[in-house]
C-alpha cells in the first residue's frame, strides 16, 4: 500500500454526481474533529492530466477546505483500483436502498392493517355486531367512498393474504 502524500485542494476536481451527496453538518463534525485531532483518514484519489479527482473522501476535502488548508492527505490509486471500488459501492448501495424500501413498505402495509383491524373491532365492539362481519364490511368498502383513489382495498382476507404474499409481507 502506497504512503499518505500531500495533495493541493485547488487540483483535486470533484465530480458533481458525489458533490450531490454532501452533507454540511457532516463537514462541521468532520471540521471540528480535525481542529482537535489533525486528520486522520487520508482521502482517495486518482490521477487525471494535470489534476486529480476525488475518489473517496469528500466530507474530508469540504472539511479541510472550510478550515481554510491549502493541503490534503491522500493516498493516491490507480484508474483501474478505482473505477471497480467505485462501481462496488455504488452497487452495494443501491441493493442495500432498495431492500431497506422495500422493508419499509411492508413495515407501512403490516402498520395500515393492523390500525384497519383495530378501529373495526372497535366499531364492532361500538355497535354491539361481530367483529367478523365489521371487518368484512370495512375491507368490502369501495375505494371512492374510503377517500381512496390510487390503491384498491382487498375485499376479504384471502386477498389481503394474497397481496401480503405478493408484496412480501409477513401475515
Amino acid at each position: 500500500m502506497s504512503k499518505p502524500e500531500s495533495f493541493p485542494i485547488d487540483r483535486i476536481y470533484v465530480p458533481v454526481k458525489r458533490k450531490k451527496a454532501l452533507k454540511p453538518e457532516l463537514v462541521h463534525e468532520i471540521a471540528e474533529s480535525i481542529l482537535e485531532i489533525g486528520q486522520q483518514a487520508p482521502i482517495l484519489v486518482r490521477p487525471d492530466e494535470s489534476r486529480f479527482v476525488l475518489v473517496e473522501g469528500l466530507h474530508r476535502l469540504e472539511a479541510c477546505k472550510a478550515l481554510g488548508e491549502t493541503t490534503i492527505l491522500g493516498l493516491l490509486v490507480s484508474t483501474e483500483t478505482a473505477h471497480p471500488k467505485v462501481l462496488l459501492a455504488d452497487s452495494v448501495g443501491v441493493e442495500a436502498e432498495r431492500d431497506k424500501m422495500a422493508r419499509l413498505r411492508r413495515l407501512r402495509l403490516e402498520k395500515q392493517a393492523a390500525g384497519r383491524l383495530a378501529a373495526t373491532a372497535k366499531v364492532g365492539e361500538e355497535t354491539g355486531s361481530p367483529s367478523q362481519n365489521a371487518i368484512g364490511t370495512n375491507l368490502k368498502t369501495p375505494s371512492s367512498q374510503s377517500g381512496r383513489t390510487a390503491a384498491r382495498t382487498p375485499g376479504t382476507l384471502s386477498e389481503w393474504l394474497t397481496h401480503q404474499k405478493r408484496d412480501g409481507g409477513r401475515y
